[in-house]
Formats: C-alpha cells, structure tokens, sequence
C-alpha cells in the first residue's frame, strides 16, 4: 500500500513535494520523485510484496508507472508473457502487461488498486473496480494533477474531483467504465429453498479471498480487524484456517458488546487477542486527527471512524497488513432498514446502489484510518468473485421476513465455523457495537445552539449540515483545510431509519 501524487505534462515539482509531503503516512518505508520530460511523480511506498525491489517510481522502455494497492493474482498473470521480470513485484506486472496488452488488461486483475502510467506523449489513470483505493485529479489549464488522497491536491487550485471506480483513462481517448454490475439489477427470483451447493459456492469463493489476501513477504506481519459481528468472525475463522498463530484486534468503551463478543471469538478460534479502551475524553482528542486523515465532516461516516481510528492505531503496534469484513452488508443485504423492501427487484437495486457508493464512504473510512497508521487494510468480501457469486444468489434468499434474519444464507454457509452467539448476532453498527454510538451527539448538543446550528448549517450551494453533531464536525474540518477542500467534494450519508446510513 502506498501514496502518490503526479503532474503531467508540466514539471511542477515544487507542487509535486508539497503534496507528497502531505501523505507520507501512506508509505513510510521509502518515498522518491522523478522528474522527466514527462512530468514529475512522486511516490511513498508501504513495503509489502517484493520489499527489496518495488521501489516507485517504476520506470520500463520508456515507460512509467506509480501505483498503490495490491494485484492478488499478478503471479498468475504474468504467464501472458514470455519476458523475464526483474522483481517480484505486482507493480513491474501491471507496468509490463500494460505495455503489451493495452488498457483492457485491467479487466485481468484481481486486486484494489489505483495506478498511473506515463510516456512522453500519454496519461493513463485507471482505479479498481469498487474503489477500494482512492485517486483523485485536477484539471488545471494544461495540466494534470492526480493523487492518492484529496490533500495532496489541496491548494493547487481548480476542482478536485474524485476518480470513478470501475474505469480508466487516457489522455487520447478519455474514460472508459471497464467493470460494470448493472445487469445484476435484474435479479434471480428462484424461490426453492437454497441447496448444499449453494452455500458451498459462497464459502469456497469467499475462502479464495481470504487465502489471496494472506499473501504477503515472509516478515510482513498480518492480522486480522475482529469485532465479534459476523462478517470479522467469518474472516478470522476463514484466515485462521492458514495462518498460526494469528492476531486478531478489538477495540471498544468499557463494558461494550464488541469486547465481550471477540473475545469470545479469539478464545473459539485459538487467535492472539489484543484490545484497546476508550472513552469520550479520548475520542474528543482524536478528532481533529480522525476528520484531517478521513478528509470528511459527514456525521455518520466519522462516528464508525472512530473506532476504526483506534483499531489501527493498535494492529500497526503489531502488523503491517489487516485483513477486515467490509462489504458484506452491502453484498448479503445486511442493513435493518432493507427488511421493509419486500420486492425482490427493489432490494435488488438497492444491493447495486450500495455497493456502487462505498468508494466515497465506507471505503474511504476503512483507507484513510489504516492508512493514518501506515497499515494496509485488506477486504476480501469485495473481491471480484465474491461480488459475482453474491449477486448471482437468488435475491429471495436474502430478503428478510419474521422467520429469516438480516445475511440469513451467510449466517447459514459458516454456521460450522463459529460459536452459535455469533451466527445468531443482529447486525450492529461498528460505532454501536464499540460502545460510541451517542457520544458525540450529546457533546454536539451540549456544545451548540440551535440558534447557532441555524445561522451556520448552509455551507455550500448545495451542501447542509444536517445535525449538530455534523456541524461540529465541519468547524474542525473547516479549521485544518479552511476554503482548500470544497464541500462539495465530500461523499455523504444520508439515514434512512434511525441508525441505519447509506450513500445518498
């Protein structure tokens, strides 16, 4: 996992440090920039494949390449070729096979990723097919700046808008969306009940996923995020299968059912458990920190980043890698408010809008705070396959009624694998779960008038904050990037029922 940043064509270098500077975090293992006739790039790597010899840049037969995030399956593909490779490294993998297959080679790769290429006459920019890695760009007059988070772009003026995931882009043609779900809005409406091979198809896929996602150099330590919810348990228990001895990490308020449940959880699966406490004093303190790495004053999004916040500041004390369970709520129908959507088309879509909108929300979240912490987060319900095989399932399967609870057929592929408390959990959010769900809410409303809220909630030509708590949020968000990050920039949640958030 890694950061950069790049302008091309134009040689702003002075832009080009600043901005690095700026996300070093992501890559403090090594950080370089090039300066050519093609523009000038900079990078900071987080050493995880390859560590001796995947320094980026990365340059081949006038060719080069800055690239963050992970290809799974590039051993495998570098079979496409008969050239002998240098390294080890995923990066010289998508450089070379590029060269030779053109942009559709992206369609190949198995991986969150988001990467540049560059010659004296193109830009290429392609990102992941959920969004799992951030990339950001500028159009400004006749160049290009792009870069792996919103604040290394801060300042250079022009709008800063987010890569679309799922696509790529050259210079000579302009975008092109490569991965597309769509046609899985119109759903398998089997009704017979679900078959033993059924649930085979979705632990073997998902098994696959986690066993990638294992890969890593012989001294990168990895582990896993386990909050005793189903999703981490099914990635502990699938990553546990591999790897001995395993770290397995929670964090929560005192007293709160995270704790207690992945406790629970380690001791059944035989993990080395580790666990941090919190309270309000410390989530107050970590704020400024939690909203300048997120890059957002969206309420819901911030309140599940503070215990993401936590949890990695822990697993980077002991890892480098951390496998979490993000995804599968938006994959298996996993949200309360989805148990009054009767129509199988209707869930359907809204399974689709879910998982279309994580790049901006969840997702960011799951990045940015790893990231803080140079810890790099693996999702393995967002691989390709998973995605596939989930939204081949009968849609009837997953929807919910009196006798079949939120990621029923989930529950029922691993119900072998874990204690029956977790099988039988209701679904929570992780900021519920930790024990933070009203903190800030009561210290918002303690801290703010309504008078206050009032006068100060417009932010934007189109933008309102919509709670006190969200207005809190934006103060400090305003006072660490003040007018150098537009509102409008920023993804945003709306609630749906009381505690249940989406991407608008």
């Amino acid at each position: 996992m890694c950061g950069f940043i790049g302008s091309f064509p134009s040689k702003d270098k002075n832009s080009v440090s600043k901005g690095l500077f700026k996300i070093l975090h992501r890559g403090p293992d090594d950080n370089n920039i090039i300066e050519s006739e093609m523009g000038v790039y900079g990078h900071c790597r987080l050493a995880i494949i390859d560590v001796d010899s995947g320094i980026q840049p990365m340059e081949y037969k006038d060719h080069l390449i800055v690239f963050n995030g992970e290809i799974y399956n590039h051993q495998n593909l570098r079979s496409l070729t008969d050239e002998e490779f240098s390294t080890d490294s995923d990066t010289e993998t998508i450089l070379r096979l590029y060269l030779k297959y053109g942009p559709e080679i992206v369609n190949k790769f198995n991986g969150m990723f988001s990467f540049a290429i560059i010659n004296k006459n193109s830009l290429f920019l392609a990102r992941d097919p959920i969004g799992i890695k951030p990339l950001y760009y500028i159009i400004n007059e006749d160049t290009i700046y792009f870069a792996s988070e919103i604040k290394a772009l801060s300042g250079l003026g022009g709008r800063i808008i987010e890569f679309p995931s799922g696509t790529y882009w050259h210079s000579n043609f302009g975008f092109k969306k490569y991965y597309d779900f769509s046609n899985s809005l119109i759903p398998n409406l089997k009704t017979d009940p679900f078959l033993e091979e059924d649930l085979i198809k979705i632990k073997d896929s998902l098994k696959k996923a986690v066993n990638l996602r294992l890969i890593v150099d012989e001294n990168v330590p990895l582990g896993v995020a386990l909050s005793g919810g189903l999703d981490s348990s099914i990635i502990t228990a699938l990553a546990r299968e591999q790897k001995d001895p395993l770290d397995t990490f929670a964090v929560g308020t005192l007293g709160c059912k995270d704790l207690e449940l992945s406790l629970m959880v380690s001791e059944y699966l035989d993990t080395n458990h580790h666990t941090y406490l919190y309270d309000a004093e410390d989530i107050l303190k970590a704020l400024p920190t939690v909203i300048k790495h997120l890059e957002s004053f969206d309420a819901a999004l911030i309140r599940s980043a503070v215990p993401n916040y936590f949890l990695a500041k822990l697993a980077s004390k002991y890892v480098k890698v951390i496998l979490t369970g993000e995804g599968a709520d938006e994959l298996f129908g996993g949200y309360k408010y989805m148990s009054e959507i009767s129509n199988p088309y209707e869930f359907q879509s809204e399974l689709y809008n879910l998982i279309s909108n994580l790049h901006n929300t969840n997702l960011q979240r799951t990045d940015r705070m790893t990231m803080a912490f140079s810890l790099e987060a693996r999702v393995p319900f967002l691989d390709k396959n998973v995605i596939e095989t989930s939204l081949g399932i009968p849609v009837t399967w997953k929807l919910h009624h009196k006798k079949r609870v939120e990621k029923y057929i989930l529950r029922e592929a691993f119900k072998d694998m874990l204690p029956y408390e977790i099988i039988h959990r209701p679904k929570e959010k992780f900021s519920h779960g930790a024990g933070s769900k009203d903190l800030m809410a009561n210290h918002a409303e303690n801290q703010i008038s309504n008078k206050e809220f009032d006068k100060e909630k417009n932010i934007g030509k189109n933008t309102i904050l919509r709670s006190k708590e969200e207005l809190l949020y934006y103060r400090i968000f305003n006072d660490i990037f003040g007018d150098s990050i537009n509102p409008e920039t920023v993804g945003r949640t709306r609630s749906i029922l009381k505690d249940e958030l989406i991407k608008i």
